[in-house]
C-alpha cells in the first residue's frame, strides 16, 4: 500500500535529515519539501500548525533565524503577527514538519516520527551523531 507522507524539509538540519532518513527506513519515500525554496502558503501554514495541535509561537523556530531582531520574543504580538512573520522568513518555521496519514507533527526530536509511521522501521536505524533509534528487529531502542 503506497503512504503518503510530506516533510517539510531543510537539508541543512541534522534533525531534519535524520527524520526523512527514518521515513525512508520504514520504507516509505515521502514528498520532500524543501520550505525554505518552496514556502507553504499562509492558508495552508495555518492549517498545518492547527493539525499539528500548535500555536504560532510553538512553531517559531528561534536559532539562526531573524527572531530577536524581528522582535518575535514579544508575548503581546498576536498569532497572525507570527504567521505573518513566518511567511516572510520562511526560516523562522521549525521544522521538520511531517504530515503523515497518522497526524501532523513537529519532530524534533527526530525519532518523533515514528509515531506518524504506518509502516514498521525495516532495520536498524542510528541518527548521524550515533545514537541508535532502531534496532536490526526494526524496534525502537529504548
Amino acid at each position: 500500500m503506497a503512504v503518503d507522507i510530506v516533510i517539510y524539509h531543510n537539508p541543512a538540519c541534522g534533525t531534519s535529515r535524520n527524520t526523512l532518513a527514518m521515513i525512508r527506513n520504514a520504507g516509505i519515500e515521502p514528498h520532500v519539501i524543501e520550505y525554505l525554496k518552496t514556502p507553504p502558503s499562509r492558508a495552508l501554514l495555518v492549517q498545518l500548525i492547527d493539525r499539528a495541535g500548535m500555536t504560532p509561537r510553538e512553531l517559531l523556530r528561534e536559532k539562526g533565524t531573524p527572531f530577536a531582531e524581528l522582535g518575535l520574543g514579544d508575548e503581546t504580538l498576536t498569532d497572525d503577527a507570527l504567521v505573518d512573520a513566518m511567511m516572510a522568513h520562511p526560516i523562522l518555521i521549525n521544522r521538520p514538519l511531517v504530515v503523515s496519514p497518522l497526524g501532523v507533527q513537529l519532530c524534533r526530536p527526530s525519532e518523533a516520527v515514528l509515531g506518524l509511521l504506518p509502516e514498521p522501521q525495516l532495520g536498524a536505524f542510528a541518527k548521524e551523531d550515533g545514537e541508535a533509534v532502531v534496532d536490526a528487529s526494526g524496534q525502537r531502542v529504548a
